[in-house]
């Protein structure tokens, strides 16, 4: 299949099409105001709804009753327009919907800047909502990377019965890259005999969709069910990059677009005949610890986490190495990048202070 320039925000909602996105409810803000222009446009010529809501606290409530129904479905947004959603998206999380959730970030905090970053980390991944609930979380470093994530969440979101979050940043949201449509691997889905279609069950047993328990016993139960479903997707669903890992004196991880900016700076390193290499999570939640315990346990002298935040992520990758090797961190916030010649300064400063 031949492959076509594309905005990131405007590849997302063809790769949503593609997969079947029947609903769209929206609102516009920067950097992700593309999403649903191009929805706005695109959908309805593939029988699908397009909405505006009135505000970004509609538009997931709205989100709620499409997938409450079965319908595929998504919002897209950013950072602040995400931070209104947070009571719908635990409320979905609690009443086990499928959707796709878009969270283009922004400089923060409050209204920030409109410049990409990865200050949203927190939020994504340790619920940004009320209760103990998770997103899946889906991290692409590129425009092709967003479009088979995409696609592929829809299929995670209906197979496990839970929203699937699309982080990005306003790179991946603006930048322009060839991307291919490609067929994804079929998953075996279950049906859908849940929804709330105006019938009941295969066991003559009324739908009903819901996230209100009164009883405590009654909550705790589906607390319990909640997190034996969040193990079984911490077992099948870790995806991560692992680049030049093998014999490098130190282990750099960044996610999305700081990870191409890293890599640059690998490269630059390799020619100065430094060993770097890098952990890139393509999953932020469930996280790959297990691949820096392991990782841990080799040569590197030392970790460098590198975001586009004051240190989230930097957390989890500590939490990862367990105390094995010293873990440092090194970020731009606001909206600042990172550039790979300060990457390079900062690798030599630590590898000429660790023994």
């Amino acid at each position: 299949m031949a492959k076509v320039l594309m905005k990131g925000n405007e590849a997302v909602g063809a790769a949503a099409i593609q997969a079947g996105c029947k609903f769209f409810f929206g609102y516009p803000i920067t950097p992700q105001s593309e999403l649903p222009e191009y929805m706005s446009r695109e959908l309805p010529k593939h029988g699908g709804v397009f909405l505006q809501a009135e505000s970004e606290i509609a538009a997931i409530n709205m989100v709620y009753g499409a997938a409450g129904a079965g319908a595929r479905v998504m919002t897209g947004s950013s950072s602040p327009g995400v931070s209104l959603k947070q009571e719908g998206i635990s409320y979905i999380a609690g009443a086990e919907l499928p959707c796709v959730i878009v969270n283009m970030v922004r400089g923060g905090p409050g209204l920030g800047s409109i410049q990409p970053a990865q200050s949203d980390y927190f939020q994504a991944t340790k619920g940004g909502g009320h209760g103990d609930y998770h997103l899946v979380v889906l991290a692409p470093d590129s425009i092709q990377e967003t479009v088979d994530l995409v696609v592929e969440g829809f299929d995670i979101a209906d197979q496990y019965r839970n929203p699937v979050m699309i982080l990005g940043d306003g790179m991946i949201g603006q930048m322009m890259e060839p991307v291919e449509f490609k067929q994804p691997p079929k998953r075996k889905l279950p049906p859908k005999d849940w929804a709330t279609t105006g019938t009941k069950n295969s066991n003559g047993e009324r739908r009903i969709i819901n996230s209100l328990y009164i009883e405590a016993a009654d909550c705790e139960e589906l607390n319990i069910r909640l997190q034996k479903k969040y193990r079984e997707i911490e077992k099948n669903e870790i995806k991560y990059e692992n680049f030049d890992t093998e014999g490098a004196d130190i282990i750099l991880t960044a996610y999305g677009t700081t990870s191409r900016i890293v890599k640059n700076a690998i490269k630059r390193l390799k020619k100065e005949g430094i060993k770097a290499g890098m952990i890139r999570p393509i999953t932020l939640w469930p996280f790959p610890y297990d691949i820096y315990q392991e990782t841990a346990q080799y040569s590197a002298k030392a970790f460098l986490t590198v975001e586009m935040s004051a240190g989230q992520m930097v957390e989890d990758v500590r939490l990862g190495v367990n105390g094995q090797k010293p873990v440092y961190f090194y970020g731009r916030t606001g909206g600042m990048i990172p550039t790979p010649t300060a990457i390079v300064e900062e690798v030599k400063k630590i590898l000429g202070g660790v023994k």
